[in-house]
C-alpha cells in the first residue's frame, strides 16, 4: 500500500511539474548564433557579397526571414524576387562541397542574369560554413537556416536532403529540384528547363 501510495504521490508531482507551451521552443528554432565577432572577422577574409533584401512584395520564396552568414543585414525571403536561384548546402554536405565550385562558376558568369542565394541549411558549425565558401571560392550572398525553417514552408514542400536547388521564376514560382550539378552547363540547363531563361 505505501508503494502503491509512494507512486501515485510521484505522478501528481511529475503531472504538476510538467511542460507548458512557454517551456516548449517552436520547430525548428535554433541557438546557434551566425552572427558573432569571429564569424565577422571569418566572412571579412572572403569575397561573399553583403546580403541584401529584395524590393518585392511576394516574390514566391517563404514568409521566412534568415539571418546573413557571418553578420549582415537578415533577408526577408518573401522580399527576393526572381527569375533566381537558391541553393541548400551545409558545411557537412559531401555532395554540396562538391558542387559549390560549380555554383560559384555559374555567377560569375549569369550572376546578373539569374542572382543566386545560398543558405546554409541545418548546419550547426558556421565556422566551418564559412570556411567551406571561402576554399570554394564563393562570393554570392549566405544566409543561414541552421534549424531547418525553410523545409515545408509554403510553397516549399518537405524534402529530404540537400544539395537542393529552389529555381524561383520571375512570376513567383517556385521549383525544388535535387542538386549535384558538376558544372556551369549542367545548372545551364536546369536554368532553361525550369525558369524558362536561356543563356
Amino acid at each position: 500500500m505505501r508503494r502503491a501510495l509512494l507512486a501515485a504521490t510521484a505522478a501528481v508531482a511529475l503531472l504538476l511539474s510538467g511542460c507548458n507551451a512557454d517551456d516548449v521552443k517552436p520547430p525548428g528554432q535554433s541557438k546557434v548564433d551566425v552572427d558573432t565577432p569571429q564569424l565577422q572577422k571569418l566572412k571579412g577574409a572572403t569575397d561573399i557579397e553583403d546580403c541584401a533584401p529584395g524590393t518585392a512584395t511576394d516574390g514566391g520564396l517563404p514568409d521566412l526571414t534568415l539571418p546573413c552568414l557571418g553578420g549582415g543585414p537578415d533577408v526577408d525571403l518573401t522580399t527576393l524576387q526572381g527569375p533566381m536561384i537558391v541553393n541548400l548546402w551545409a558545411s557537412w554536405c559531401g555532395p554540396c562541397r562538391k558542387e559549390m565550385p560549380a555554383v560559384q562558376a555559374f555567377y560569375e558568369k549569369y550572376g546578373e542574369q539569374v542572382p543566386v542565394l545560398g543558405i546554409d541549411y541545418q548546419d550547426q558549425q558556421p565556422a566551418a560554413a564559412l570556411a567551406l565558401a571561402k576554399k570554394s571560392g564563393v562570393t554570392y550572398p549566405l544566409v543561414a537556416d541552421p534549424g531547418g525553417d525553410i523545409n515545408g514552408s509554403d510553397p516549399v514542400p518537405h524534402f529530404l536532403g540537400i544539395p537542393i536547388f529552389l529555381f524561383v521564376s520571375a512570376d513567383g514560382d517556385v521549383e525544388v529540384v535535387p542538386g549535384g550539378v558538376d558544372s556551369v552547363d549542367d545548372l545551364v540547363d536546369l536554368v532553361d528547363d525550369h525558369l524558362g531563361v536561356a543563356l
